[in-house]
């Protein structure tokens, strides 16, 4: 194909995808966007959804031929366009090989230069004269077009939307103000912005997967179903996954504000037993006035009991650096680390399972739709039981051979007690729910007629 000649002139906007420019190049010529790419000669295949469709952040790397003829055909000066598009410099083997010819390579996003996002169409039409889709790179505290009220979502799930209407929501701006004086204290601490922004984000999701057993949360609810147009309806569950960042946004940044605040790190020692150590209470202070911070008084509780989640942890972390104490510098000395177990699914991850779980038989509801609190709540507790008592065991390990055997072994008998209990229970919920027993005994690897005889005396359990 012949080159084009530089006759249009498209300016990047700042932040923006390589891939999504030269989509808005092709527009700007009147041609589709793969015609234009026949420029490049490419080294693999444009990235794709597991169902099929391209995906909007899909990205392109180029080589020096390639990066020349980019600007080229927007006449845009490269150093412009390095500023502006936060791959251009990113290089590969599979390029820095070629000589002479444009030559392109195909990557996702956010494996390139972080997260992707839509951009705002209506501020890219005040730019750039048209309104066309904008794919950008924007961290998650940096998604709020303030003056068109919308939530900018994230560009590498499988669903229709680009934004969510937020204009009757005036915390989200306030929020997203409020995180520039948040990641300059961060920076005081000697913390990294971007990571304290990733705790915070860890503590508020898992508060967010909870939520539903929580009676008294009123805010996220209202806000849910303001972003879903009103109300969510049949589609609540597939309206949380989508909606869930944008609908805690504000606690996010009220959270890691919190973590900063060298008040509530004292209120942290202090419960502790400020170097007489003690377990955590129950009624702790700084669970209790990090409630109040993020408008739920009640929390404070709930948060303190929540043991084995990203709060608990960060205390962890906190108390040992008051403590002087811990090994070499690392993660599990670090209060700032989210474990990979604490980090929230993004977006494009829980669709994924969402979808998954609505193909598969017995999922047209949810978990939590067929599953009473009070069974959950029992399998839940015969887990953590089984967790405390293997933790418990991993003390064991001296004395005489017969005493320290003795001791494991009944451990060991105990906690595979507790969860045999827990997968029983959770067998009795699956079947409940509408998945076929024949299913539920596959995943068990046990006979159905054996399991059907169990179910009815699981069901009849006092307490597993």
């Amino acid at each position: 194909m012949t080159h084009l000649p530089g006759l249009l002139r498209t300016a990047p906007l700042q932040g923006e995808t390589t891939s999504s420019l030269i989509c808005r190049i092709a527009g700007r010529y009147g041609m589709e966007a793969k015609v234009l790419r026949a420029c490049w000669k490419w080294r693999n295949y444009p990235p794709g959804h597991e169902g099929g469709g391209a995906r909007a952040d899909a990205e392109v790397l180029l080589n020096t031929a390639g990066r020349q003829l980019l600007a080229g055909m927007c006449v845009v000066e490269e150093d412009v366009l390095a500023r502006a598009l936060p791959s251009w410099a990113e290089e590969d083997a599979k390029l820095r090989a070629e000589d002479g010819d444009p030559v392109g390579l195909w990557r996702i996003g956010g494996a390139v230069a972080g997260p992707v996002a839509f951009g705002c169409r209506l501020c890219a039409a005040g730019r750039t004269g048209t309104v066309v889709r904008v794919v950008r790179y924007a961290p998650r505290w940096d998604r709020v077009c303030a003056r068109h009220g919308r939530w900018l979502l994230d560009a590498d799930a499988d669903q229709p939307h680009e934004h969510l209407d937020v204009r009757h929501l005036p915390e989200m701006v306030a929020a997203q103000r409020r995180w520039t004086g948040v990641a300059r204290r961060a920076v005081r601490a000697g913390a990294e912005p971007e990571r304290v922004f990733a705790l915070a984000q860890a503590v508020v999701a898992r508060w967010w997967d909870q939520a539903l057993g929580w009676e008294r949360e009123m805010i996220w609810p209202r806000r849910l179903h303001q972003v879903a147009g009103g109300d969510a309806g049949a589609e609540f569950e597939w309206w949380r996954v989508v909606g869930r960042d944008a609908v805690v946004f504000p606690e996010v940044v009220a959270v890691a504000e919190a973590l900063l605040d060298p008040g509530m790190v004292e209120l942290v020692w202090v419960d502790s037993g400020a170097g007489r150590p003690r377990a955590l209470p129950a009624d702790g202070v700084f669970c209790r006035r990090l409630g109040e911070r993020v408008g739920r008084g009640w929390l404070g509780p709930l948060a303190a009991t929540d043991h084995g989640g990203p709060l608990i942890a960060w205390m962890g972390g906190v108390i040992r650096q008051r403590c002087g104490a811990g090994g070499p510098p690392g993660y599990a000395d670090d209060p700032w680390w989210v474990r990979q177990e604490h980090q929230p699914v993004p977006m494009a991850g829980q669709l994924r399972v969402l979808g998954k779980e609505k193909r598969a038989p017995g999922s047209g509801t949810m978990w939590r739709a067929v599953v009473p609190p009070e069974q959950r709540a029992r399998i839940g507790s015969l887990i953590d039981s089984a967790e405390e008592q293997l933790l418990q065991l991993r003390g064991v390990q001296s004395g005489p051979t017969a005493e320290v055997a003795r001791q494991l072994l009944r451990g060991l008998g105990h906690s595979a007690g507790l969860i045999e209990a827990a997968w029983k229970r959770t067998a009795v919920a699956a079947v409940n729910g509408g998945v076929p027993l024949e299913e539920v005994a596959r995943w068990v690897d046990m006979p159905a007629e054996v399991l059907r005889r169990m179910l009815p005396v699981v069901g009849q359990e006092g307490d597993g």
